[in-house]
């Protein structure tokens, strides 16, 4: 069931297997008599959940199969392992629950709960939060701007589970109450659509995704080539001078703010009248050292760079290694090939003459809920670049790119996103695609930004505090009449 449960998430959205799912986990979780059998049943799911719906990070390691591959299965054990945890936790919870409805609405809180310390334990990997399996409607996750995707995963863990509660006698007013609370959703959600209130901000960006191989992307031989693909699809003839060109991550081989020879390459580009953003790595002398940073750098009408966002949650075993002198020795070979990249101060806005202020997002920090937006000086627009070549033909960019949709949802805000390959495109501040370029497509884009009246939301207000607290006091009211079994 845990493995068939991860067919709700995109690309596919086949949410009936989410109903089947997770009632069946639920009728389990009510008949079982021991917390033992509870943490047993919760692992499992939780175990086979994790691995399928985390596979595609395996695919990273078959870039260079003769040096990686031999880790891609237990890649798919660790992530089962570990993240089956939160499952089991929330299951276990149940037991001192008293009523089969408490067991339900206190397992469903504590799930939500438990997704929420997912976003931050050992630096945090929120993928796949139950609530992206919605995301199938602009609609239905319109009410991520008051709570968050994680009020989402609440709704949608209350609706896939409610079957495994239900009898003859509460079936049908349980399913009527379903089907209204669905239809206020959407509905709710349909009205804010129609209503929206946009003006346009007469600034042309152009995406560049040359969609290159991610085996041939840092080869000694390909680079320079690769380096003038950009180039050459950065500067296509168009009906308008683009205002702001934008590049994936790390999209140039070569540190261009220290390379006058690549720079003079961009010149009659910029020239023109354009911007150029960028994701490149920099470097900063620290302590007698120079320090890599996965940048955004944004390169002006001169190319000379103007201003830089570092990356600040960066991703573990990939930019970063834990404990990296406590590795035991035969896995020295994987640690040695990883470097260790300086970390950002945090969310940071950039504005120059002629573009409305940006933040930047680096790759997989658009799946962090509340934490993409500099809340004291709130940007008009974000630039995600990123890079999913990594992962192939697989679900990752697909989920990726929802995660995104969602930020956008939750802070009222249009993100650009430019892939060297995935799906880049404009995503309005309601979360709607106005134009994407797919996975594996080698083209631009040319987009006119947009600019919302209502520029704010609650969550961007309130961030996570809301739907937390809520589902606190719901596990409170579930467990006031704690009964202990022996």
């Amino acid at each position: 069931m845990g493995g068939l449960s991860v067919l709700a998430f995109a690309p596919r959205f086949w949410i009936a297997f989410a109903f089947v799912t997770f009632s069946v986990l639920m009728h389990l979780l009510l008949n079982a008599q021991e917390k033992k059998n509870l943490f047993k049943i919760g692992y499992c799911f939780g175990f086979a959940h994790f691995s399928l719906g985390f596979s595609w990070i395996g695919n990273a390691l078959l870039i260079e199969p003769e040096k990686f591959g031999w880790l891609y299965p237990i890649t798919l054990l660790a992530s089962g392992a570990f993240f089956g945890l939160f499952f089991a936790f929330p299951a276990v919870l149940t037991f001192y629950a008293k009523s089969k409805w408490q067991k339900w609405i206190a397992f469903s809180a504590s799930f939500v709960l438990f997704e929420w310390i997912r976003s931050f334990i050992f630096t945090g990997f929120p993928w796949n939060l139950l609530g992206y399996s919605l995301a199938f409607s602009d609609e239905l996750i319109q009410i991520a701007s008051v709570g968050g995707t994680y009020l989402l995963s609440l709704l949608a863990i209350l609706s896939y589970s409610v079957f495994g509660v239900l009898n003859k006698k509460t079936i049908l007013p349980s399913c009527l109450l379903l089907v209204s609370v669905w239809t206020i959703m959407f509905g709710s959600g349909y009205w804010r659509i129609k209503n929206a209130d946009y003006e346009d901000a007469n600034v042309v960006v152009r995406i560049v995704q040359p969609s290159i191989p991610q085996g041939l992307k840092w080869d000694k031989e390909t680079r320079e080539q690769n380096f003038i693909e950009y180039v050459e699809l950065s500067g296509k003839d168009s009906l308008r001078i683009p205002d702001l060109i934008v590049w994936g991550e790390t999209a140039s081989p070569f540190v261009l703010d220290r390379d006058e020879y690549h720079r003079e390459m961009l010149k009659p580009l910029l020239n023109k009248g354009s911007y150029l953003v960028t994701g490149m790595v920099s470097y900063k002398e620290e302590n007698e050292r120079f320090v890599p940073y996965n940048s955004l750098v944004l390169f002006d009408k001169h190319a000379v760079p103007a201003g830089y966002y570092h990356k600040t949650h960066l991703v573990p075993f990939g930019e970063f290694i834990p404990f990296r002198k406590y590795l035991p020795d035969f896995v020295r070979p994987v640690a040695n090939a990883i470097g260790e990249f300086g970390r950002g101060s945090g969310p940071k806005v950039l504005k120059f003459d002629g573009i409305p202020a940006f933040g930047g997002i680096i790759c997989y920090e658009a799946i962090f809920p509340s934490e993409i937006v500099n809340k004291n000086n709130r940007p008009e627009f974000l630039i995600n670049v990123t890079n999913d070549g990594w992962y192939g033909d697989s679900s990752g960019p697909y989920q990726h790119w929802v995660a995104t949709k969602l930020r956008a949802v939750e802070e009222g805000i249009q993100i650009v996103r430019a892939a060297n390959n995935g799906i880049s495109g404009l995503i309005n501040s309601y979360g709607i695609e106005k134009a994407r370029l797919e996975l594996n497509e080698k083209n631009i884009l040319d987009i006119n930004l947009e600019k919302a009246k209502q520029r704010t939301t609650i969550y961007s207000k309130a961030g996570n505090l809301i739907i937390i607290s809520f589902c606190l006091i719901l596990m409170f009211f579930c467990f006031i009449n704690i009964k202990y079994k022996n």
